[in-house]
């Protein structure tokens, strides 16, 4: 059986140290190289080709971004499984859309990490269940709160667009053909249906549902 060449990704050297101890004990796996940052990584990448790149904790969900991005510029083969100590649904799925080929949490164990690098160095992705629960969960709380869009009327969609783009009342009555008194109405009405009680959290909440995307996909001249 050929050998799966491994690169180390983590910006704590010791942290490097434990993992290729562990990998070290798993038959046909080879640890080629440990990096601490993404240059570092593209090197590593042109020198020895290694199929997988396992990062457990590189700096921010950038790197992860930044890495897909020149792995496929420079047309590598590399596949990436992401090892992470503090996962949540949402990190995941930007992970998984960034290009990971695999996502593990960091209590997952040698056999579970063993599985996903022989799935993903054989073309196939891998989630732990684990991961599988948490990205379920936040689908699930992402069209939950979607849903809650359903209770506003076209107009308190416009309206609430607006304030979450930063226009005043008086510039989204403009903008409208409609009275300060209605913008006001309508926002009353907006954090009423949607049990939102002030601008700012209204606000996150229409950033946090892609309110502005949703809305854009719709009406492609709206501005």
């Amino acid at each position: 059986m050929d050998r799966i060449r491994v690169l180390l990704a983590d910006d704590t050297g010791l942290v490097r140290t434990g993992l290729r101890a562990v990998l070290e004990e798993i038959p046909q796996v080879e640890v080629v190289g440990e990096a601490a940052d993404v240059p570092e990584i593209m090197c590593i990448l042109k020198q020895h080709q290694p199929q997988i790149v396992l990062i457990h904790r590189l700096i921010s969900m950038m790197n992860c971004l930044e890495l897909a991005s020149r792995i496929a510029e420079e047309s590598l083969k590399a596949r990436v499984i992401v090892l992470s100590r503090n996962a949540n649904g949402e990190h995941i799925g930007q992970a998984l859309r960034s290009g990971a080929a695999g996502y593990l949490v960091m209590n997952t164990s040698s056999q579970e990490l063993e599985k996903a690098i022989r799935t993903v160095a054989s073309g196939e992705t891998y989630i732990s269940n684990l991961a599988l629960t948490y990205l379920a969960d936040f689908v699930r709380a992402e069209n939950s709160q979607e849903s809650l869009l359903d209770r506003l009327t076209r107009r308190q969609r416009e309206v609430l667009k607006l304030v979450v783009r930063g226009r005043s009342t008086k510039q989204i009555a403009l903008a409208l053909n409609i009275s300060v008194k209605t913008v006001e109405c309508h926002r009353t009405q907006i954090m009423e249906r949607l049990d939102i009680h002030d601008i700012a959290s209204l606000v996150r909440y229409a950033i946090k549902i892609g309110l502005l995307e949703i809305e854009d996909r719709t009406n492609p001249t709206s501005n």
